[in-house]
């Protein structure tokens, strides 16, 4: 949307408003006339031969065809004023961020008004969540090519944000590195800078290559099938954009560079700060080329990273931990963790069937579950509160555990945990009876509602939440969407201190859009001795794969294996849960 300030009004910004008018008047439901009326109005003015504000100081404008009396009055005041309080009062109808949905392609103003009607979608991002989880398929005027349709319309709307979710730059940088392995002359190659921190946003892609012959690498590079432009092209480094609109830098440096540059380009820039303050109090010099002494100017050797730490004095830090949070003084006193680790996971809960709103069925999830290496599972439908997810009513639970039940007889070395995701209610209370509750193995207590609650009274409501005592743990805590929705506000300090005296468990979202518990607030609650728990919040099977995105915000927030329930073999698992 154009500046609606004071300032001069072209045809081009006057024609803009008269559109968003339009389109406003049909989101509201006006008729279809007085919309089209706006349309026809801003294809008259943009088409002008003679000067707009000429028009309106000689009154004239309302002898144009098609520009009626109201139109007439509306385009005189934006170019008199600058500002149109009509225009004004009717964007206050409507949260701001609704009037991005219309950037993508086929969405219009039928579809976005049920969108924002029936599951309360104001922002991209959220609409992008809700064809995650398929509610737009049983939607009036939708359906399952429409949803299709819609998602890859947010991937092209996408691709010119300038920032990009964890699993989508990853994705992408995959397909570099499977391109650049290609190429013969490379060495050692790896992801750098954020990403291999582990970063939840991502803003472009570093990737290190050592090689004895940087041009053949770099011209290999620059010709990749991802690569749609060539920003930069030097001797050490060639940037370029890929399809995906994400920027991405190569470095190329000599093998014997490779284990620092690998450091250096890694960061974080503050976590490089201080290793370079310890290198200097050792009496040495730490740059992306090497380790230097002060005196001869003359490198320490180093083959890895690892090697480059010890020389340091100090043990291994994963990339993850680099942010300076007290990772270089741990591994000076050789107290980092030993962070979870995928081989660690025995087990995953928080799927959703087709029960409610996911695409398989128990048996198709709990097939590949187990086909992945793991010895149980967690069924966690929506609860009926969550019509707009087809929540489950209590008959459908009962229906579910009896099928649950009988695939459980089948496997011998595999369990299907009976739970369910029951919304938190605005007084705190869940969306069952603790009697029925009774029935389940384990309750993940959610807010799926009512995001505008102040701090206080969200913070009572989730803590109502945790008293209940089938409260297992507490779902995407926060409630964000990244890149889209911030976290509902909440106290997360009396939260984290509520589990800690009760035992609640903190879920850690696995869903990219989410990743929520954040990693800063999981090292705090690891600290305070709270258990975590690593969801997909899958929907699907081909999501099964969210888990590892939580394992990697679990190793940012210092995670080992002990902090980690999903880590518990199954005869651990079912003593906690019935606990």
């Amino acid at each position: 949307m154009k500046n609606t300030g004071a300032d001069k009004m072209d045809k081009d910004r006057v024609a803009d408003i008269l559109i968003e008018i339009g389109q406003y008047l049909d989101l509201k439901g006006e008729s279809p006339f007085k919309v089209r009326a706006y349309e026809n109005g801003a294809r008259i003015v943009l088409s002008l031969e003679e000067d707009l504000e000429t028009l309106v100081s000689e009154k004239r404008l309302g002898t144009i065809k098609g520009i009626g009396q109201a139109l007439e009055q509306k385009i005189t005041e934006l170019v008199t004023t600058g500002r149109l309080q009509y225009y004004e009062d009717l964007k206050a109808e409507f949260p701001p961020t609704l009037f991005d949905l219309f950037r993508i392609p086929g969405l219009g103003s039928k579809k976005i008004r049920v969108l924002y009607d029936t599951l309360d979608i104001t922002t991209i991002g959220e609409l992008e969540y809700a064809i995650n989880e398929n509610r737009l398929v049983d939607l009036p005027g939708f359906g399952k090519k429409t949803q299709e349709n819609i998602k890859k319309g947010i991937a092209q709307v996408r691709t010119t944000a300038g920032q990009y979710l964890l699993h989508e730059a990853g994705s992408m940088a995959y397909d570099v590195l499977l391109g650049l392995k290609e190429c013969s002359s490379i060495q050692s190659l790896s992801i750098a800078g954020s990403l291999r921190r582990s970063k939840e946003i991502i803003k472009d892609i570093d990737v290190l290559a050592s090689s004895e012959d940087a041009e053949k690498v770099m011209d290999h590079f620059s010709t990749l099938p991802t690569v749609v432009d060539v920003t930069g092209k030097g001797h050490t480094k060639t940037s370029v954009r890929l399809k995906g609109g994400i920027a991405v830098d190569l470095r190329v440096v000599s093998p014997e560079q490779y284990p620092y540059a690998l450091h250096h380009f890694t960061g974080s820039k503050e976590h490089n700060t201080k290793m370079r303050h310890i290198a200097k109090s050792m009496g040495l010099k730490m740059n992306e080329y090497g380790l230097f002494s002060d005196e001869g100017n003359e490198n320490i050797p180093c083959s890895s990273e690892e090697d480059l730490f010890k020389a340091l004095g100090m043990t291994y830090i994963p990339p993850e931990l680099r942010e300076d949070m007290g990772e270089i003084e741990a591994a000076l006193e050789n107290k980092l963790p030993k962070l979870v680790e995928s081989k660690d996971m025995l087990g995953i809960f928080h799927f959703h069937s087709h029960y409610s709103d996911g695409s398989n069925s128990i048996a198709e999830l709990a097939e590949e579950v187990k086909r992945q290496g793991y010895r149980y599972m967690g069924i966690a439908d929506h609860s009926r509160s969550a019509y707009y997810a087809r929540g489950l009513k209590e008959e459908d639970i009962l229906r579910q555990i009896e099928e649950i039940d009988e695939l459980n007889s089948k496997y011998k070395d595999f369990h299907i945990f009976k739970g369910i995701e029951s919304d938190i209610l605005t007084d705190g209370s869940l969306d069952y009876s603790n009697d029925f509750l009774k029935n389940l193995d384990f309750v993940i207590a959610s807010v799926h509602s009512q995001f505008r609650m102040d701090k206080e009274s969200m913070t009572k409501r989730i803590s109502t939440a945790m008293d209940n005592p089938h409260t297992t743990m507490l779902g995407h805590i926060t409630g964000r969407l990244l890149l889209s929705r911030d976290g509902y506000e909440v106290d997360l300090d009396k939260i984290l201190g509520k589990a800690a005296q009760k035992g609640t468990v903190l879920e850690i979202n696995a869903n990219p859009h989410r990743l929520d518990l954040d990693w800063l607030w999981v090292k705090k609650a690891k600290e305070m001795g709270i258990r975590i728990m690593i969801n997909p919040d899958a929907h699907s099977l081909s999501e099964i794969a969210y888990t590892s995105f939580g394992i990697a915000m679990a190793r940012k927030g210092w995670c080992e294996k002990k902090d980690v329930l999903n880590c518990l073999d199954i005869d651990a698992i079912k003593k906690f849960l019935h606990n």
